[in-house]
């Protein structure tokens, strides 16, 4: 069964607002009581936090599909809802959010940080709340709107400060195990680290973290075996071990030119080249090992490598290679702007939601209107209360729909879609619907909306034309 997992895609999904609330006031000699119906509450948000006891992604893995809840809708007294509950996921330090298309949304460095992966949905106003000095008593309320969804990728890159590289079988894990008290499994087979292990270093007064990469061969970083899988866990390091077989068994390899080629796989994944170089050569403790080592030694001092003789086995040469690696990770912290205490500042967000677009569709014959507000107002208006559609009109008008409709060419009666095209609201248009409180009827009603619609005739007469003109294709064209 999979225990480490540094890769997800989460389908996440905020809570919906509440629907407002069309209520009015009803009490013993009271017949004109006002409205009080209350707001909807708010959708819970869906949020990703760091925490440092999370070291693995396998929770969502298992179960990727995450929905906050919904908000209360509001209730007669002016009682608003409940606002929906947020969604806390908890994930390990270090963890990068990405889009679909592989775009970076977030990364999560350090306890505590927080990310809005959906954002719930508004709750819908009351009729209380809608109330004017011309509406004094409006028979419909505002629906909630639906909250985000999001399909996001998790990925963990380990928070490491040295990360250990080599071919299987090199020595990694047991280096990894006498330097730490981490006990990653051992054995004399290629591959046996599946996952990268980490461990805790003390040496002197510096205390570093050790990360085990596993799997590094030639074409790793284009996929071959485990290598791209785990190569992006060395991105956060601050220096790079090359640990080196001084007793392989293979006659076509030799600890040189396993250094040249996962020096070439670092080069190909990219982003590394900065990273402090040090290296490792293992197994010294079998004569042929110790021989070797001595005679690549001068090679690599030559090419400007730090080179450390050690052996896991019989624990020689680990006290100064632990010191060397803690005096190179000071300096990197040393080095790094001094972290302040987070502060939580409060940021709105500036939304310019008063803009819109109006353009002409030849093909479905009709005119589209785009924009953050006229949506929204489409998704939060009930269809079945025709005083809800006036109160509609009434607000696209003011916000200057019906002027960008005249400049564009529309007459009375063309189509007007509001939304996206997949989901559009289509209905006739009229310039006669001014604005219109001072126009409505009994709570609910909207005369304006029992005229006829020229619009929707005219295009079913095309189609039923457009299906006549088929029909007598096809009896003439049989086949």
């Amino acid at each position: 069964m999979t225990t480490f997992v540094d890769r997800v895609e989460l389908h996440v999904a905020a809570g919906n607002g509440g629907h407002g609330c069309a209520s009015v006031h009803r009490e013993k000699f009271k017949p004109l009581g006002g409205p009080d119906g209350g707001n909807g509450g708010r959708g819970g948000d869906v949020i990703l936090v760091v925490d440092q006891s999370v070291t693995t992604l396998l929770e969502y893995h298992h179960s990727p599909h995450r929905k906050a809840t919904n908000g209360k809708p509001g209730e007669g007294g002016n009682r608003s809802g409940k606002d929906g509950q947020d969604l806390v996921l908890t994930v390990p330090d270090g963890t990068v959010v990405l889009d679909k298309k592989g775009n970076v949304l977030a990364d999560l460095v350090g306890e505590g940080t927080t990310f809005v992966a959906a954002q719930g949905g508004r709750g819908g106003l009351g009729n209380a709340a809608l109330a004017s000095a011309r509406r004094k008593a409006p028979g419909f309320a505002l629906l909630g709107e639906p909250g985000d969804l999001q399909d996001i990728v998790l990925e963990l890159k380990t928070v490491a400060d040295v990360a250990l590289v080599g071919y299987p079988s090199a020595g990694k894990s047991s280096l990894i195990s006498v330097l730490s008290a981490a006990k990653p499994k051992i054995a004399d087979y290629p591959f046996t680290t599946l996952v990268p292990n980490l461990g805790v270093v003390t040496a002197g007064s510096t205390v570093y973290t050790i990360a085990d990469v596993p799997g590094l061969i030639p074409g790793a970083s284009q996929g071959r075996g485990l290598g791209l899988e785990f190569l992006r866990h060395v991105e956060r390091c601050s220096v790079l071990v090359h640990v080196l077989d001084t007793a392989t068994l293979e006659s076509d390899r030799d600890p040189v030119s396993d250094l040249d080629v996962i020096e070439e796989e670092l080069k190909q994944y990219g982003g590394l080249d900065d990273r402090p170089r040090i290296v490792v050569l293992n197994k010294i403790d079998i004569p042929d090992g110790q021989d070797l080592a001595d005679m690549i030694r001068p090679d690599l001092e030559q090419r400007g490598y730090r080179v450390f003789e050690v052996s896991a086995v019989a624990r020689t040469g680990l006290k100064e290679l632990s010191f060397a690696l803690a005096e190179i990770v000071s300096k990197a912290r040393a080095a790094k702007p001094k972290e302040e205490a987070t502060r939580i500042v409060i940021r709105p967000k500036a939304v310019d939601d008063a803009g819109f677009t109006v353009t002409y569709d030849e093909q479905e014959d009709l005119y589209r209107v785009r924009g953050e507000k006229p949506e929204r107002w489409v998704r939060q208006t009930d269809f079945n209360n025709d005083e809800a559609v006036g109160y509609l009109a009434d607000r696209l008008n003011r916000l200057g729909v019906e002027d960008e409709l005249m400049k564009a060419g529309a007459r009375a009666g063309d189509g007007v879609a509001i939304g996206p095209e997949e989901n559009a609201v289509v209905f006739d248009w009229e310039p006669s619907m001014t604005a219109g409180a001072e126009m409505l009827g009994r709570r609910g009603e909207d005369h304006r909306m029992e005229a006829p619609r020229p619009a929707a005739q005219r295009r079913r007469d095309r189609d039923a034309e457009r299906d006549e003109a088929q029909r007598e294709f096809d009896e003439f064209n049989p086949f």
